[in-house]
């Protein structure tokens, strides 16, 4: 478990935290925004682990098995020594150090998944998150594609889907199966050839053959972080032990010292470690010797898990904000006294937030907002927002349910997890804040979706020690999204007037929704206009919603016979488009199609609009090429799509 900590030297310190600093245009039509602070030296090596962490040997890793019980804890020294003896194992079975000594890891959040990881870095070997949404098919790809050998899985359940496919990996020798295992379950991996080894047996083999570090260089590979994408195969993002802690560094640089995670302080880890958020969080708790405490699995027991463990550092994602939202929104619905003063208090708080005071402590929470912050363990003093943008409005009542400061950063796997973030006290909303201190942002022109960089809009492209290295064996589609260092990330991206970063578009049509999955809207058009009672359709999302909406033109030489026979309904177009009866019939059918093409649940749409006019190009909603022209479709029903959305 090496820890890595960059002192950075950074320009311009004595100017402070400027927020940006415009340095003009060039030729090609690029704007750029720079960060004030640009240069990092490389990474200095400290012994085990941070210095603070070191010196009390404080508790790391914590767990609860069931409700009313306390958190065990697993300290740092023996969360070293284990990592030292599963590393050692590793190189034992074959696993050699270097970029190609891939390890998977296959299970959800718990100390073993970060001993795994810190035992690979130890020994500088490469760590590959496996995830359930991946797929059978997808987590067979990734097996292939890197001929990993060895893959730690939580359970015999997870051990024996990768088992099932076995016979199309030839290289896969080992599961490590952290629960153990019993005889019974054996019989698959003989078959296949793949030798079961439980988390005992690793550490004693480990201990027997214990082995000195092997620390990586800044530049070895620390992972590689399949991204499930929405077409094709999952790509493989090279990030390096350098990529990792610019993005820690960076952060810790942009705030306050007396803002800095201490030894004093409590994560709570319930976001997917096989993401990089999550990832890059928990090494800034490792860095500064905090402690990272696990969920127990089931989001619905995670405000129990919360309360037990009193977390004061809370990375969180929009769809959960918002959850908390509607429920305190309906909670005060049933009575004028409780929605009176729950609006007087959140107008108060806010005035608060706008002179850059964040309290927990004033009248208005002993009246109002107490509960709210029981309800999440009542100590979260920093929360992080990230995976997908979160509206203002819940933003603002966050940072005033909670009383403590909420950062929203910007970013994607390609830049290893951040690449923007608010700075500390912001009050403002509606942006995602400057560059952080590892990367520099310049916004493209992109002349087919009217964005210009000379106002202010483009491509968002980024720069900097946490860009990846490329795809892993994809060198094509690394230089579609590489250009001379700079990242492509197809998000489209404006400047604000206080050099602020707004998303506000999707350069490749792809979009996220709030709950961070993204749907590719050709896609599903492609298998909705497949129904014989459709002409034409139109999907759209907002990454601030849940679920897709959809604009669908019904057929005109169809419609009209076959809603008289089905539904006993007639009239014109315009009026058939308007019946509730026949908008529910037609979405039934696209759902049914959808779920024989196998969309995903959230990929469907969820509230149809019927219109009774072609898309055309004579209208303006159709290219001289018979495509669709999303942004004019986007503007043309913007009427219809906020009305769904309000629906």
């Amino acid at each position: 478990m090496e820890i890595v900590e960059y002192v950075g030297s950074f320009l311009n310190e004595n100017k402070g935290l400027v927020i940006a600093s415009l340095a003009g245009l060039t030729s090609a039509g690029i704007m750029y925004l720079k960060s004030p602070y640009e240069k990092f030296d490389y990474p200095v090596s400290l012994d085990k682990q941070s210095i603070e962490a070191e010196a009390n040997n404080g508790e790391f890793l914590g767990m609860r098995t069931g409700p009313n019980l306390e958190y065990e804890w697993i300290h740092y020294q023996e969360a070293y020594d284990t990592a030292q003896k599963i590393g050692s194992a590793f190189i034992s079975l074959g696993i050699q150090p270097g970029d190609e000594g891939f390890v998977g890891i296959f299970c959800p959040n718990r100390p073993e998944w970060v001993i795994c990881k810190e035992a690979c870095s130890m020994y500088s070997l490469v760590y590959i998150p496996l995830y359930d949404t991946l797929g059978p098919e997808a987590c067979t790809y990734v097996i292939n594609q890197t001929s990993m050998k060895i893959v730690v899985c939580d359970s015999m359940q997870r051990a024996n889907m990768l088992l099932k496919n076995a016979t199309q990996s030839p290289d896969l020798r080992y599961i490590l199966v952290l629960n153990g295992y019993h005889g019974d379950d054996l019989g698959e991996a003989i078959k296949r050839n793949v030798k079961i080894i439980s988390y005992e047996e690793m550490k004693f083999l480990g201990n027997k053959r214990l082995l000195d570090p092997i620390p990586p260089k800044p530049s070895s590979v620390a992972c590689v972080c399949y991204t499930s994408g929405t077409t094709g195969n999952p790509k493989g993002v090279l990030l390096t032990h350098e990529n990792l802690i610019a993005n820690t560094a960076a952060f810790t640089k942009m705030i306050p010292a007396s803002l800095n995670v201490t030894t004093k302080d409590t994560h709570i880890s319930y976001l997917p470690l096989a993401h990089m958020f999550e990832g890059v969080v928990q090494l800034l708790m490792i860095q500064h010797g905090g402690r990272i405490g696990f969920f127990r699995g089931d989001i619905r027991q995670l405000t129990d898990d919360m309360q037990a463990l009193k977390p004061t550092i809370f990375p969180t994602v929009p769809r959960l904000l918002n959850r908390i939202y509607d429920k305190v929104l309906l909670g005060v619905q049933d009575s004028k006294l409780k929605s009176f003063l729950f609006k007087l208090a959140l107008r108060k708080k806010t005035e608060l937030l706008k002179q850059a005071i964040f309290t927990r402590d004033s009248v208005w929470d002993k009246l109002i907002f107490k509960k709210i912050q029981s309800m999440l363990g009542g100590h979260v003093r920093v929360s992080i927002v990230g995976s997908a943008p979160l509206s203002p409005a819940v933003l603002t009542f966050t940072r005033v349910a909670l009383g403590c400061l909420v950062f929203e950063g910007y970013g994607q796997t390609e830049a290893t997890a951040g690449a923007t973030v608010t700075l500390p006290h912001e009050a403002e909303t509606g942006h995602v804040g400057p560059p952080i201190l590892c990367n520099k942002i310049k916004l493209v022109d992109v002349p087919e979706m009217d964005y210009y960089a000379k106002d202010g809009k483009g491509e968002v492209c980024i720069q900097g020690t946490n860009v990846m290295k490329g795809y892993y064996k994809e060198p094509e589609k690394t230089k579609e999204v590489l250009e001379d260092g700079w990242l492509h990330t197809g998000d489209i991206g404006m400047w604000m007037p206080n050099g602020s970063l707004k998303i506000i578009d999707r350069r490749k049509h792809i979009f996220k929704l709030a709950q961070g999955e993204y749907l590719a809207p050709e896609k599903i058009e492609g298998v909705y206009v497949r129904s014989p009672l459709i002409a034409q359709a139109f999907v759209d999302g907002d990454s601030l919603q849940t679920y897709a909406v959809g604009v669908v033109v019904p057929d005109p030489e169809v419609i009209p016979k076959w809603a008289k026979e089905k539904l006993g309904l007639s009239g014109t177009m315009e009026e058939l488009c308007k019946k509730e009866t026949l908008k529910k019939a037609i979405l039934a059918d696209l759902t049914k199609l959808g779920n024989e093409a196998g969309l995903k649940s959230f990929e469907q749409v969820k509230i149809i609009t019927l219109f009774p006019e072609l898309f055309s190009v004579e209208n303006g909603l159709l290219t001289p090429t018979f495509k669709s022209k999303r942004p004019a479709l986007r503007k043309f029903f913007s009427m219809q799509i906020e009305a769904m959305y309000k629906a």
